[in-house]
Formats: C-alpha cells, structure tokens, sequence
C-alpha cells in the first residue's frame, strides 16, 4: 500500500518519481513501459523522443487509477531513467489515497468542503490545473495538512533536452526556470535562482553599451 502520510507531507525535497523501462521494438522504434503501471507504454523514434513522451503515459496511467478509485502503486526500485511526476499531480494522488484510506466518498468531500460535486472532480483531475488553496482545503477537511518544500536543482539541463522530468543516471532533464506562482500553477517544480555574480552584471552591462 501507498505510504499516504508521507505523501501528503511531501516537499519538492522528495520527488514522487516511477523507475521506466527503456528497450528497442523489433519495427525499430524505441518502447518505454512502466513495471509499476503496467498499463502505461509510450513509444518514439529515438530514446530521446520516448522518454519525452514517458511523462505523458504516466500521467494518462495515474489520472486512470484515480478515476476507477484504484489504490496507487508505490514507486519501485531499481536502476534506470526515472519520471518525476509533478507537484501539483504528486498531491492529487496524495489527496486520492486519504480519500481511500478514510473511506470518504468525493461527495462526501463535497459536502464538507460545501462545494458542488464536480469540483471535487476537477481536484482530483490530473489534466485540471487546480488552485493550491483548494487542495489545501481538501487535505484539511481529511484532518491532514498539505505541506510544500523546495530544493535547488543541482544537475545541469542538457542544451536541447526534453521538458518531461526525466532523471537519467542521476540528472534531471526538467523544463526551464518559470516563476514561482505558475510552476505551482501547472504542477511543474520550480527553480531556485541565486543572485547573480558581479561579473555576470558587468558581462550583461557592456553588452548594452
């Protein structure tokens, strides 16, 4: 079973990520496939070009198990690429697995949140890019508290990489630095930006001379 607890204390200092499985298609093309989700296969062109896919399959897979009311695998270990999945995703699982857990209904939630039924579909729609205050709402009518954290990437992004979160052999190929409010927005992890050096701004001050 899924450890909720610690999913709903999740932070960006512990991505929620799953193990894929990178081989060749005997057409020649390249096939991903995930031993936690055995549902979710992508394919490509390239390796490149499936694991830049890989992301989608996932959530296509989670945003399934949600709809069905499946319990939710844990991530496997193992050796291999591993897909991270968003934050804002990460706690709509979380969210789905104390519902689970409690045997509370989402119009049981509905009730306690004195919202329409159809907005409890949307929090736990991984395709809807749902407000943070409401999953909060959500968590607390559970009795629990939803709880974020942040961490620097310290892995470069490769020049001309894929956007999908895919850590491979230990580097994490996530897409470009975006503010804050809209990483939280699309449940993409955000950034941090250290200030920058002095001779960074002296670079940048002749160049608009």
């Amino acid at each position: 079973m899924w450890e909720v607890d610690k999913l709903t204390n999740m932070g960006f200092d512990n991505p929620l990520e799953y193990r894929a499985v990178v081989e060749p298609d005997d057409n020649g093309t390249v096939l991903v496939s995930f031993p936690d989700f055995p549902e979710a296969h992508t394919f490509g062109e390239t390796r490149e070009e499936a694991l830049a896919h890989a992301a989608d399959a996932l959530a296509t897979a989670i945003d399934g198990y949600i709809k069905s009311r499946r319990r939710l695998p844990a991530p496997s270990g193992g050796t291999g690429p591993r897909v991270i999945v968003p934050a804002l995703t990460a706690a709509k699982m979380a969210l789905h697995s104390k519902l689970l857990q409690q045997n509370v209904t989402k119009s049981e939630l509905a009730r306690r949140l004195q919202v329409h039924p159809p907005q409890v579909d949307r929090l736990l729609d991984v395709r809807h890019a749902s407000r943070l205050d409401m999953l909060e709402r959500a968590f607390q009518a559970l009795g629990t508290r939803l709880v974020l954290a942040f961490r620097p990437v310290r892995a470069r992004v490769r020049r001309g990489a894929d956007t999908s979160g895919v850590h491979t052999r230990g580097a994490v190929l996530s897409s470009r630095h975006r503010p804050t409010s809209g990483a939280l927005r699309h449940g993409m992890s955000a950034r941090a930006r250290g200030p920058r050096s002095p001779q960074h701004a002296a670079k940048r001050s002749a160049r608009k001379k």
